[in-house]
């Protein structure tokens, strides 16, 4: 008997904006599972030899595809990038902070809508507290 799969992960490369002219691709991986049902998880491999992982609210990033959100640490919002209309692409830029620096990255907007559709399926929105196991939580903690 299979199991049912409990996260979804997806491999993909933002891009790094260093200016309007010059991007630097960077490969990251988004993950999402029922242990921690209202966050996503996305870890980018650097050449630091260490990935930095950045965790926050699927719902932040859920509204970030349609309209720009977030504040602080983490803003998120869609856009257009590429320099003439044919080539221009969709993308979701994530506005990252914290007391290392800044940064700012494109996503592929429609490769991140559609793992962001399998993270749904997991755990609709809405069902988080089901998906959590307080009791077993709550016996790791205690134990």
């Amino acid at each position: 008997m299979e199991r049912p799969t409990s996260v979804v992960e997806h491999e993909l490369e933002l891009n790094l904006v260093l200016s309007p002219e010059h991007s630097v691709p960077v490969p990251a991986r988004l993950s999402y599972g029922v242990h921690d049902p209202y966050a996503v998880h996305i870890t980018f491999h650097l050449d630091t030899g260490s990935p930095v992982t950045w965790v926050f609210a699927r719902e932040l990033l859920v509204e970030g595809t349609f309209r720009p959100c977030g504040q602080g640490d983490v803003r998120i919002w869609p856009a257009l990038a590429g320099g003439t209309s044919k080539g221009r692409r969709s993308v979701l830029c994530l506005a990252l902070s914290s007391p290392a620096g800044d940064a700012l990255l494109e996503a592929p907007l429609p490769a991140v809508a559609a793992w962001l559709e399998r993270a749904h399926r997991l755990v609709p929105p809405g069902s988080e507290m089901a998906a959590l196991d307080m009791d077993g939580s709550l016996a790791a903690l205690l134990a």
